[in-house]
């Protein structure tokens, strides 16, 4: 077998891993970079994101720089308020139910505007995320305090910037090269990987290695193993190369498990998407309406919070219900507020709710239009504002819809059946605030570095929209820094 020799490699060519490589070479590092993609394919699940970034921020003239074209003119109709670390921080606590790592956690917070800034110097474009977050009223524009700029053409625009961004700086990258091993030197620190390429087993030799080749959402066995029973059914949103192989070599070299293991970003997508690479069929407007399941009946309550703050939890509520279906229904009024996404993929429409719902087989027409009725009469006369919670709630129903509540009363009305797919994992290997990587009795691996998807602590149950591409961009940046000075003081 070939070896070749290297200062820094990284394992995982998404978001998390192009940054590890990125920071690596700043610190004049010789890097190699393994994508177990084929290269029509590379950016692993990154490649599916929307490319939301959440970070901190004053105003929007922190972000002009990021912004380069943005007028004053446009700028001024601009609502955006303010982002501070406290905020930031409360937010991943209170959707995690505070079980979050509370060291990553503010690492993720107060780097997380810097880090962004570090993109845009590696040529990632940015734009203002007005067609998915923002809300437009009178002649202003709102947005959500923390998400207000995505990357230019999504995830897939984030790595194909990125990739050019590290051929450019001299980082070497193998496109389907799977690592099947770690290598450790006479003391016991990781020393390399070897690697099945195309033209067979390589030992890549490297003073340390970063992992960052995210977690197991596309494996069924392991989902059903460490998810639960159904997850083996959900549809995967991601890429269908992140089946867990590095996070399972990780595991059995010694590495330490840590996080939510039976918890992932799951949402709703359309019931007909494909069963993998799913990532354009998501259904994420559902607190303009009501969703039901295949008894005709509601389930959770639309309107608990702006959807960042819940779409990652629903599709977990959907996987528990009959035919793992629901159906969201809406009316004139409010289909104008809904996603892009919704003018493709299957959906009904009818001018009464009966035939509405007599036109999805299975569904329970006579319970859907008992349980609009009574929504219908529940909500009470406050006014409607998407832009906040409005408290535009019901009373009287179970659930309560604390939230956007309108009536279904304006012909045509629309139903759209979704299903549960997932996005990533919330399990995976402990690291240090350095981004190493630990052992089960919590001491450091020499050499070995991590970030990403691939590590555990930093999402429990739920996770604010936008974080997990931070999360990705700040510890990647860490892991690769922090791989970089391993390998300069461990030099021969």
């Amino acid at each position: 077998m070939a070896v070749t020799n290297y200062d820094v490699l990284v394992i995982g060519a998404g978001n998390a891993g192009l940054t590890a490589a990125l920071a690596a070479r700043e610190q004049q590092m010789r890097v190699l970079l393994l994508d177990k993609c084929p290269k029509t394919s590379r950016g692993g699940n990154t490649r599916f994101s929307g490319g939301g970034f959440r970070f901190t921020y004053n105003n929007l003239d922190d972000m002009r720089p990021m912004l380069p074209e943005l007028t004053d003119e446009e700028a001024a109709r601009m609502e955006v308020g303010t982002y501070s670390n406290v905020e930031f921080f409360e937010d991943v606590m209170q959707v995690t139910e505070y079980a979050a790592d509370k060291k990553l956690t503010n690492i993720l917070v107060d780097r997380s505007y810097d880090t962004a800034r570090w993109l845009t110097d590696m040529n990632v474009k940015w734009i203002l995320s007005t067609s998915t977050h923002a809300v437009k009223m009178g002649g202003k524009i709102k947005f959500p305090s923390g998400r207000v700029i995505s990357v230019n053409d999504g995830g897939l625009g984030l790595v194909e910037m990125l990739f050019p961004t590290a051929e450019k700086n001299g980082i070497e990258i193998i496109y389907e090269a799977k690592a099947t091993a770690l290598i450790v030197d006479p003391k016991g620190r990781v020393s390399g990987v070897r690697v099945q390429t195309a033209e067979g087993l390589v030992d890549f030799q490297s003073r340390a290695v970063v992992l960052a080749a995210g977690g197991f959402e596309a494996n069924p066995e392991m989902r059903a193993r460490y998810l639960g029973t159904g997850w083996d059914l959900v549809k995967v949103r991601g890429s269908r190369y992140n089946t867990g192989e590095v996070l399972s070599l990780a595991l059995s070299f010694g590495a330490q498990a840590v996080g939510h293991w039976s918890g992932c970003h799951a949402v709703l997508v359309d019931a007909e998407a494909p069963d993998v690479e799913c990532a354009y069929e998501h259904r994420y407007s559902y607190p303009y309406g009501i969703m039901v399941d295949i008894n005709g009946r509601r389930f959770v309550d639309e309107g608990e919070d702006f959807f960042s703050y819940t779409y990652a939890k629903c599709g977990r509520e959907v996987l528990r219900l009959p035919w793992r279906t629901a159906y969201q229904i809406f009316d004139s009024k409010t289909r104008p507020l809904l996603r892009s996404e919704y003018n493709r993929g299957f959906h009904v429409s009818a001018d009464t709710i009966e035939a509405l719902a007599k036109k999805l087989p299975g569904l329970d027409w006579e319970n859907v239009v008992k349980t609009v009725n009574a929504f219908n009469d529940a909500v009470n006369d406050a006014p409607f504002d998407p832009s906040k919670h409005d408290g535009k709630s019901t009373s009287g129903i179970s659930p309560v819809k604390s939230n956007w509540a309108q009536r279904l009363d304006i012909p045509p009305y629309y139903a759209f059946p979704v299903t549960c797919g997932i996005t990533f994992t919330f399990g995976g290997v402990g690291i240090t605030e350095n981004g190493e990587v630990k052992d089960t009795s919590g001491n450091v691996i020499g050499g070995l570095f991590a970030a990403g998807e691939i590590t555990g602590g930093s999402f429990f149950n739920n996770y604010p929209g936008g974080s997990g591409l931070m999360k990705g961009a700040v510890f990647g940046r860490l892991a690769g820094t922090s791989a970089a000075a391993f390998a300069k003081a461990n030099r021969a």
